[in-house]
Formats: C-alpha cells, sequence, structure tokens
C-alpha cells in the first residue's frame, strides 16, 4: 500500500479525498470505444449515464471523445472537442460533478477547464506539443499514462529491453521530471501504468504482479483494466463477460496501492474496493 500520496487534491470546485481508494467512471462519447462505443453520444443519454454512475458511488466521472482502443485513428480537435464539451458542461451544470477529461488535445484541455472540468486524464502524458503548457495554464490535476506507441500501432509485437516494472516506472519518473522542469507542480500530477498500452497480456499480468514498484513515485496511482482484452485472453470471455475478471483485478490492484479505479461498472466495482479497503485496514 502506498502511505506518502496526498490525502486529498484540488480538482477545480472540488476536492477530491485519496485518503481511500476512489472509482472513476468511463463515460465514452465516442462512436468507436471497444466496449460500449457510440451507447453514450447523445447528450441526454450521457447526462443519465453519468448521474446513474454518481449514484452507484464514482467519486469522478472520465469524459473521452478520442477512442484510444487499440488499432483507433486520431480525430481532430474540433471533432473531439465537439463530442467533449457539451457534455462536461451538462455534468457540471446539472450534476455538479467531478469531471476529468480524458484527452492528450491542448484546446480540449483548454476548453473543458473553462466549462468546470476538474481533471485531465491523458494517455500521451503531456507529449503532444503544446499540451503541457495547456495544462498548467488549467489549473487542473493531470494524470501522466504510460504507453508505448500510438493506439494505431501499440499492439503490434510490443517489447520492452527491461523488466516491464522497470520500463514504466522509468518512463514515468521522466515525464514527472519534465513537468516539473516545466512548471507543472508535483501536486497536481497523478500516474498511470497504462494496462493495454503497448503491453502484451504476459506484461500486464506482471505489471500488476509487481504494481508496488510504482510506489517510489509517492503519486497517486491510476489504473484501468476494466473489460480489457487482458480478461478476455486469460479467461476466454467476450467483452460482456469480463466483469468478474475486472472485479479481481480491480480488488488486486487496490491491494498493490491504487488509489483511483477507472471502470465501466460502477456499483460491483465500488463494491469490490470499499470490501478489499476494509480488510486492509485491518492490517495497518
Amino acid at each position: 500500500m502506498m502511505n506518502s500520496i496526498p490525502a486529498s487534491m484540488i480538482c477545480g470546485r472540488h476536492r477530491l479525498d485519496l485518503s481511500f481508494p476512489r472509482v472513476m467512471g468511463i463515460l465514452n462519447v465516442t462512436p468507436d470505444s471497444f466496449s460500449d462505443g457510440g451507447r453514450h453520444v447523445a447528450l441526454e443519454d450521457a447526462l443519465r449515464h453519468a448521474e446513474h454512475m454518481l449514484a452507484e458511488g464514482a467519486a469522478i466521472i472520465d469524459v473521452g471523445g478520442e477512442s484510444t482502443r487499440p488499432g483507433a485513428d486520431a480525430v481532430s480537435p474540433q471533432q473531439e472537442l465537439d463530442r467533449v464539451a457539451p457534455v462536461v458542461e451538462a455534468l457540471v451544470r446539472e450534476l455538479d460533478a467531478l469531471v476529468s477529461v480524458d484527452t492528450s488535445c491542448p484546446e480540449v484541455m483548454r476548453e473543458c477547464a473553462a466549462l468546470g472540468a476538474g481533471m485531465i486524464n491523458d494517455v500521451r502524458s503531456l507529449e503532444r506539443e503544446g499540451a503541457l503548457a495547456a495544462a498548467i495554464g488549467t489549473g487542473l490535476p493531470v494524470c501522466l499514462m504510460h504507453r508505448q506507441g500510438e493506439p494505431r500501432d501499440m499492439q503490434q509485437a510490443p517489447r520492452y529491453d527491461v523488466p516491464i516494472e522497470e520500463a514504466v516506472a522509468d518512463y514515468l519518473a521522466e515525464r514527472v521530471a519534465a513537468c516539473e522542469a516545466g512548471g507543472l507542480r508535483r501536486e497536481r500530477l497523478l500516474v498511470d501504468p497504462g494496462f493495454g498500452f503497448g503491453k502484451t497480456v504476459e506484461h500486464n499480468l506482471r505489471l500488476l504482479n509487481r504494481l508496488e514498484r510504482l510506489a517510489t513515485l509517492e503519486l497517486p496511482l491510476l489504473v484501468g483494466m476494466s473489460r480489457k482484452s487482458m480478461i478476455g485472453k486469460v479467461l476466454e470471455r467476450p467483452v460482456e463477460e469480463r466483469l468478474p475478471g475486472g472485479l479481481a483485478l480491480t480488488a488486486l490492484a487496490v491491494e498493490r496501492g491504487a488509489r483511483i479505479l477507472r471502470v465501466h461498472d460502477v456499483a460491483p466495482s465500488v463494491d469490490a474496493v470499499n470490501m478489499t479497503w476494509a480488510v486492509l485496514k485491518e492490517g495497518c
């Protein structure tokens, strides 16, 4: 368990309590996400789904307008903004939700922050041109994620010259240092090991098994494994039958230090998180 991470984080108008693990509900507003593409494209559908996830115990709603599934193509900044901005505005205005924006695009970061978003979740770790400056300007926390390659090619025979946990820890340490050097304060950073982003099933399993290696970064750890292909390949289950395997991974991630669990199925995930945490607290 990671004991040195901040107890809370200021996320725009919200203070996120990180003294115990929290659940982040996934809200994809794309037509081509791997497990729920197209279901929440309409604004009213997105709003009602977010409301349902909040009622089930989600502390954060993560809104994404660009699919990052393996093989996905990039979208233009305007297309991403058109998908995301109305949803962020409605979630903030009507539900007072703590909204995270899953984006690598500087324009989307700035506009969504102006609309009331409370966090930036960037799978490219602010490496895109202008992203670091945009993130600093928003004043919001940022999650930096490890990946190898881009979505269109990241699963084409990924390989590493060092153990996967070392590769991930080294990359994230470098990105944290680069962000700090650029003016983004450390207390505004979170990290994500990037399960499924340029990693084989064996990489993913080893990374989870050794997830505590990332505790040396002393930053809040966000983990997303919900419905991913690693579950399907190990258990031979289609996307719609991966919840039990995902709950097992959620419990293991909490035991190994995760403070934010990014999931599709909020209610059972909240139960898994809370039950795991109840056991872990007894050992403190």
